[in-house]
């Protein structure tokens, strides 16, 4: 009797539980273009259509070696699950979420030394979004691989806020950036910004000038002559500072710039986590990394710097 009645009583559990996951499928299926899940049917030969399926999307590797950082920033987390779920929820992209190097190559190895299988890599990936802090280890043929990828495959590299901290021992990937880190004066403070760039996808959703709190990153060796500058600072708002550089009031925040045949995009903003909530902010990164994909298109001619009209008395 005992028995019959456990027999009975698990039917009627397994029953109910049937007729629960009916009524409430698992929250990754739902919303999904290919019923998949989040991400779903991504393999090493689809990246968007199953394994080995056809390629649907650009690839954007979403890289953030934090290893070395000092005073690292709490915000990358959060800044990177912003990019991919931005990516996701639009359908423009998929991503690849990585914070080792390692895959900075055309062919990735494994620890031990052998070809890593599958993966991300620089041979598969349309695009990078990168957050890295200080000096990242790459060794001279990563490097070599790096700049390739940009300068003579035209693949996009897009870098937010600490990534201007990173590899200032190589030049040539300042060269490639457009800039090197140079202190950030004020730290966190109120200040106005100035749109010089209405019309290029990343900033025409700004008004000629607004008001952001930010820590400002201090640009060093940026060339006009080179890249085209699309925010910048107006530091004549702000206090004197015996570690502002610049003499004439340039003071860059963000640039668009073609490197050989790729397309490159830095954004000093942001620092704080919840500003990566900021639907300007994330917007602004959004169409960048859709101009860096060929998506859109843009006027990234260098032009020279115009001091804003001094106010009228």
């Amino acid at each position: 009797m005992i028995k019959t009645r456990l027999f009975a009583s698990m039917l009627l559990l397994t029953i109910a539980g049937g007729w629960l996951a009916a009524q409430n499928p698992p929250a990754a299926a739902q919303g999904s273009p290919d019923g998949q899940g989040r991400g779903g049917g991504r393999g090493p030969g689809g990246r968007g259509g199953g394994r080995g399926g056809p390629r649907l999307r650009k690839t954007v590797l979403i890289w953030a070696d934090t290893r070395n950082g000092i005073a690292q920033h709490d915000s990358v987390t959060h800044a990177m699950s912003v990019i991919e779920r931005l990516g996701y929820e639009s359908g423009a992209y998929d991503t690849f979420i990585r914070t080792d190097s390692n895959i900075i190559s055309y062919h990735p190895l494994m620890t031990t030394g052998q070809a890593a299988s599958g993966g991300p890599s620089l041979a598969n990936v349309d695009a990078i979004f990168f957050m890295g802090h200080r000096e990242i280890q790459l060794d001279d043929q990563q490097k070599a691989d790096l700049l390739k990828f940009v300068h003579d495959d035209g693949k996009g590299f897009v870098a937010a806020h600490v990534a201007l901290t990173s590899m200032n021992s190589w030049p040539e990937f300042g060269e490639m950036l457009g800039a090197q880190y140079d202190d950030h004066p004020w730290g966190t403070v109120a200040g106005t910004v100035i749109n010089e760039d209405p019309a290029f996808p990343a900033t025409k959703h700004f008004p000629p000038t607004f008001n952001m709190t930010d820590e400002f990153y201090q640009a060093k060796n940026l060339s006009r002559e080179k890249s085209r500058v699309l925010l910048r600072l107006d530091v004549s708002r702000l206090p004197p500072n015996p570690n502002l550089h610049s003499t004439n009031g340039d003071f860059p925040l963000a640039w668009a710039k073609t490197y050989g045949k790729g397309r490159v995009f830095f954004g000093s903003f942001a620092h704080a986590s919840r500003t990566w909530d900021d639907p300007d902010v994330y917007h602004m990164y959004f169409e960048a990394i859709k101009w860096a994909l060929g998506m859109t298109d843009g006027d990234a001619t260098p032009r020279a710097y115009v001091p804003a009209a001094a106010p009228a008395r």
